[in-house]
């Protein structure tokens, strides 16, 4: 960001005309994209929120790859005008980090919640309900930051990653959960609720893989 700002402004400095304009625009992109606003978090204190920005593209019933359940899954796609940093959508502690290289598919596509590259996590909270919630790269996206190792504690909405571009984040819940999204519809990390749990805290939740 810092680079892109300092040849813009050299740029200027020079009198570049059109292409000092240009590096101008480009500059201003890269720090629309990084930016990380603070956030109102849900009314609902009890619902999962969302951890990303973007429009809802999936809900439904899917195999969890990581765990290997039947589970409710909502799918977030982010747009490069969205804002990258991703939310923890519960309190909970991380059970377990689990990298995996893959392809670099549009992110917009299902398939690419088990060929592209991605990050999961497997959140636990102090009930023992747990769900997994994986950062998916894209087809600009090169770089998952996640910033959470096993046994860290998160507060509903903590930062713990950033998807650099158009990118997508797959949240996968105990069966019976009941989504409260619809897909096309926009939603916001942290301010948005996605889920309510099932209703019983024994039914599907997931078992550590």
């Amino acid at each position: 960001m810092a680079l892109t700002v300092g040849t813009a402004a050299v740029g200027s400095f020079l009198e570049w005309g059109y292409v000092g304009a240009l590096l101008w625009l480009v500059a201003l992109f890269v720090v629309q994209f990084f930016r990380d606003p603070a956030r109102v978090p849900c009314a609902d204190e009890e619902a999962i929120a969302s951890p990303a920005d973007g429009r809802i593209v999936y809900v439904g019933p899917a195999r969890d790859p990581f765990s290997g359940l039947e589970t409710v899954k909502i799918s977030v796609f982010m747009n490069v005008f969205n804002v990258h940093s991703n939310r923890s959508p519960v309190a909970a502690t991380v059970r377990r980090v689990l990298y995996t290289p893959g392809r670099f598919v549009n992110a917009s596509f299902d398939k690419a919640s088990i060929e592209n590259e991605r990050n999961a996590l497997l959140l636990e909270d102090d009930k023992g309900r747990q769900l997994s919630c994986v950062q998916i790269a894209g087809l600009v996206a090169r770089r998952i930051l996640c910033y959470v190792r096993e046994g860290d504690q998160l507060l509903r909405g903590s930062r713990y990653g950033f998807i650099r571009f158009g990118s997508r984040v797959d949240v996968y819940l105990p069966r019976g959960s009941q989504p409260l999204v619809a897909v096309g519809e926009v939603v916001l990390a942290h301010a948005t609720a996605l889920a309510h749990w099932p209703p019983s805290a024994q039914d599907g939740v997931h078992a550590t893989p």
